[in-house]
């Protein structure tokens, strides 16, 4: 059956197929080992004698790998079917993983972490995917599911990767994310079936796209977002222990704690998405993600209002995916697969300033206040949703 076809059905309407599940459990890897570096920089950057704020530029390696090369490969690979596609992809960020953990050097990790955010294109391909499976009405709750696996890592990938760097070397994380990394591969080429989604379009009519303003504020919202946010991700590990002095089996719980927020606001995006509309439910969630990053420097010494404040800022930061997507989706008009990929690349570019603006920062404001600084990019984000304006044309003269 093909995927019009499915998407078509009224089994679709109401139960999203199972391979979105498999999605999720590669998202998970993905993002394991994507993010799950700033539990550990502190170990990585003893280990290789370097700087921590050199060590966070790893993250930065990772998002512009995806951000430049991402859109190149999904249309080089236009051809190829979507399976294909995701095999071969998982296949690089898994060489990609163990290239990392057995690397002497800080500049082998940087190839691969260069090999890794290459193979993350799988994500983009996999939420094209997803959305040509069910039909329109559904859409929130089929990305909601794909990313699932994304928060997922936040809740048990990057607490028990911190664990494991922190008790047994920065490199035990690295090594586990390969080999998952494999198994995915294994699952994708088993269990998806060939032909799944269709082909890409390539970058055909992706220029009369680009050109529309409301895809370029979709796209630009994205952008600042995540720059503000990653200001403050990428040094996660080294913020918290700066607010409050924390055991490694304190820090993995207090990661933990953002996970289950990320979780939770990954569910909740899919369902306000999908309930009342994407741009609504955005507003909300940069309103109280706002409000919780300018509080958060204010908790020091108080680890249990840090911890809620992580969690609540989780719950908005991967809330606001899926109703992003779902914006994609509309506006894609047959090109949703390559604007996804776009819209990623906006991510990591977004995640690569942040993180390389915020190790700038670093001397200058410490780790406690990095919050406040991100706090003005999410807020400029917040501009683009502002109603558009426009002169109301002046009615006939009247005698």
């Amino acid at each position: 059956m093909s995927a019009g076809a499915t998407a078509a059905s009224p089994t679709a309407a109401t139960a999203p197929p199972p391979v979105l599940w498999l999605f999720a459990v590669c998202n998970f890897v993905i993002g394991t080992g994507a993010f799950g570096l700033s539990g550990y920089l502190g170990p990585l950057s003893e280990g290789l004698g370097v700087s921590v704020s050199a060590a966070g530029q790893t993250m930065t390696a990772y998002a512009l790998a995806n951000a430049l090369l991402a859109p190149l490969i999904m249309w080089r690979t236009g051809a190829w079917a979507r399976q294909r596609l995701m095999v071969w992809a998982l296949g690089l960020f898994t060489l990609g993983a163990w290239t990392c953990a057995l690397a002497p050097g800080l500049s082998t990790l940087m190839a691969g972490r260069v090999l890794m955010g290459m193979g993350a294109v799988f994500t983009p391909v996999a939420a094209g995917v997803a959305v040509t499976l069910v039909r329109p009405q559904q859409r929130g709750k089929a990305l909601s599911r794909t990313f699932l696996g994304m928060s997922l890592s936040y809740v048990l990938g990057m607490p028990m990767g911190a664990w494991l760097g922190l008790a047994f070397g920065w490199r035990w994380p690295l090594a586990a994310v390969g080999a998952l990394g494999l198994l995915m591969c294994v699952l994708v080429a088993r269990c998806v079936p060939r032909h799944v989604g269709g082909a890409s379009e390539g970058f055909k009519g992706l220029g009369r796209l680009l050109g529309q303003r409301e895809v370029l504020l979709t796209l630009s919202l994205t952008l600042l977002y995540f720059c503000g946010i990653f200001m403050v991700s990428a040094y996660m590990g080294p913020i918290l222990m700066a607010l409050h002095p924390l055991t490694p089996t304190q820090l993995s719980a207090t990661l933990m704690v953002l996970g289950l927020g990320g979780v939770a606001g990954t569910l909740l995006g899919g369902w306000a998405s999908d309930l009342f509309s994407p741009r609504r439910a955005l507003r909300w969630l940069i309103l109280v993600l706002l409000a919780c990053m300018a509080t958060v420097p204010l908790t020091a010494g108080h680890p249990l209002w840090t911890a809620a404040l992580f969690g609540l800022w989780a719950v908005c930061g991967f809330g606001m995916m899926t109703p992003q997507q779902s914006r994609l989706a509309e506006q894609g008009q047959g090109q949703t697969p390559m604007l996804m990929s776009v819209n990623a690349s906006m991510v990591y570019i977004g995640t690569a300033v942040g993180a390389a603006l915020g190790g700038a920062a670093i001397p200058w404001v410490g780790f406690v206040h990095l919050p406040w600084l991100g706090a003005l990019f999410v807020l400029a984000s917040a501009m683009t949703l502002l109603p558009r304006w426009s002169p109301r044309r002046p009615g006939p003269v009247r005698h």
